[in-house]
């Protein structure tokens, strides 16, 4: 039997332990598709509506996490581009919560083709590494500039402040999570997911639609692992560090030394690492 509440949902478990064997209720993380469609209007006066991607989340903060999605792959640079998000509805007139369908104001040029070759050029094996630095940085991403100061004794302890916010994870186990904090480690957006990649689209959505990016003076902290499009989503935002609970990839590290970006893996126990950008910690 199974019942539902918020990001996560409860079933019934048989569970073992030795030689006991009870009947109980677990709680698991919810994970259903989401479809991001954009609607725009094309130059030669045609309305069009385009599905660009689906990706497995958890449902809530759907809107951010679209936002956070669009701006960071290009379609959108400003909250003014987009005229409004909706969910949509299908045979019937029946709400469908699982489709978001975001709708570019009027004179908002977008090129549904580009997009495509760099979601093919972010999943192609055949692509080396150098092509997808080369690709962001053709994409018009600027190398951040110096500072802030980030006090060292504060980094060990964000991933801490950020499981502090994990409601939901702390029922389920289940979730990875975002976070946006300020230079003092004070939390101003956590959001979490099944995937890593919408929890952080979900973050800096927030900060998107709240029109606070570039995020210049914060930090983004994550609970798994550094990779190339954690790094990649950071840099469009403008947030200037990226702490880490687990370990970046080489094409992390390459993509935030490139745009002069400090990354911090292993921020556990006490410690961390500082892959690069190390002058902005003191």
């Amino acid at each position: 039997m199974i019942g539902q509440r918020g990001g996560a949902r409860t079933v019934t478990v048989m569970r073992r332990r030795g030689a006991d064997v009870t009947r109980t209720r677990d709680a698991l993380a919810v994970e259903e598709p989401l479809e991001i469609r954009v609607a725009w209007r094309a130059s030669d006066g045609s309305s069009r509506v385009e599905a660009l991607a689906v990706t497995m989340r958890t449902p809530g903060d759907d809107f951010e996490l679209v936002a956070g999605f669009l701006h960071s792959e290009g379609v959108v640079g400003e909250v003014a581009d987009l005229a409004e998000m909706t969910y949509c509805r299908g045979g019937g007139d029946a709400q469908q919560y699982n489709v978001v369908e975001a709708r570019l104001s009027a004179g908002v040029e977008f090129d549904v083709e580009r997009l495509r070759r760099n979601f093919y050029t972010s999943s192609s094996c055949g692509v080396c590494g150098k092509a997808s630095l080369d690709a962001v940085e053709a994409r018009g991403c600027r190398t951040l500039s110096a500072g802030p100061s980030i006090d060292a004794s504060l980094l060990p302890g964000l991933p801490d402040r950020l499981r502090e916010a994990q409601a939901v994870f702390e029922r389920t186990g289940g979730l990875h999570a975002a976070g946006l904090f300020d230079l003092s480690g004070e939390p101003l957006h956590v959001r979490e997911d099944v995937g890593r990649h919408n929890a952080v689209d979900k973050t800096l959505g927030r900060a998107f639609l709240d029109r606070a990016l570039p995020a210049a003076q914060s930090v983004l902290v994550v609970s798994g692992r550094a990779s190339f499009e954690l790094v990649q989503k950071a840099v469009v935002a403008g947030v200037p560090a990226l702490v880490a609970v687990g370990a970046p990839s080489t094409l992390a590290v390459d993509l935030a030394s490139r745009f002069n970006q400090t990354l911090v893996g292993f921020a556990r126990d006490g410690g961390y690492n500082v892959y690069c950008g190390a002058e902005r910690v003191e």
